[in-house]
């Protein structure tokens, strides 16, 4: 099974380079996206020996991701791991995600099944829980944290779910799944909260939650 690691990027430069250490040990390629950064993300992770995909400008972690897992089908990888470059990811528990992945499409890396969710503001953890309510019920299926962005995907079933919506990317592709009977799965793992930069979960982006989530259900059910 070949196996390649998906870093998704933004102005990283100070923590890519012991993430790239980390995940090599467990994949056969690292692929950077650097999703437009203005420092040194992308040299950084040259040094450290990952391919480097870059974009021109910032599309978000949805726009990112995507590239890279369009990098993984054109290279007929079996497996794409996804793991942040923010450090937010402990990269040992790559082979306990890999070794799930055995019997599913789908592997999530859950906060929700330990206590490090408890380490998050009230408005995020309302956030993912929020969006993880509308897939369980939209998919039928019982997930703890579909926002989850550390996971494990077959290329084989990762090429029918490539979302379209940059902004909730996880949630549209994780209920894509479900409707399409792909096997998920979930793995308890503790991810700390980020030291540095911005949450996407904010008061204000969960007003418009709604509205974001009309679109991406809409998405789903009807479009595809």
């Amino acid at each position: 099974m070949r196996t390649v690691a998906v870093l998704p990027a933004y102005n990283e430069a100070e923590t890519v380079g012991p993430v790239i250490e980390g995940t090599s040990e467990h994949v056969d390629e690292v692929v950077v996206v650097d999703d437009g950064s203005s420092d040194a993300t992308a040299a950084v992770a040259r040094d450290h020996g990952a391919t480097v995909v870059e974009h021109v400008f910032n599309t978000g972690v949805g726009g990112a991701v995507r590239t890279g897992y369009q990098y993984a089908i054109r290279n007929d990888y079996d497996l794409v791991v996804q793991v942040d470059g923010d450090g937010q990811h402990d990269p040992a528990h790559i082979p306990r995600l890999l070794e799930a992945a055995e019997d599913a499409d789908m592997v999530i890396a859950s906060r929700y099944l330990n206590e490090s969710f408890e380490e998050y503001g009230f408005v995020r953890r309302l956030g993912i829980s929020f969006f993880t309510t509308v897939v369980n019920v939209l998919g039928g299926v019982d997930i703890t944290d579909v926002t989850s962005g550390f996971r494990v995907y077959r290329v084989d079933a990762l090429a029918e779910i490539l979302h379209r919506s940059d902004r909730h990317w996880a949630v549209e592709q994780t209920l894509d799944a479900a409707k399409r009977d792909q096997r998920i799965t979930e793995v308890s793992v503790a991810m700390p909260t980020r030291e540095e930069g911005d949450s996407q979960f904010t008061l204000d982006t969960f007003v418009l939650y709604p509205l974001r989530m009309t679109d991406v259900v809409l998405r789903v059910l009807l479009f595809r």
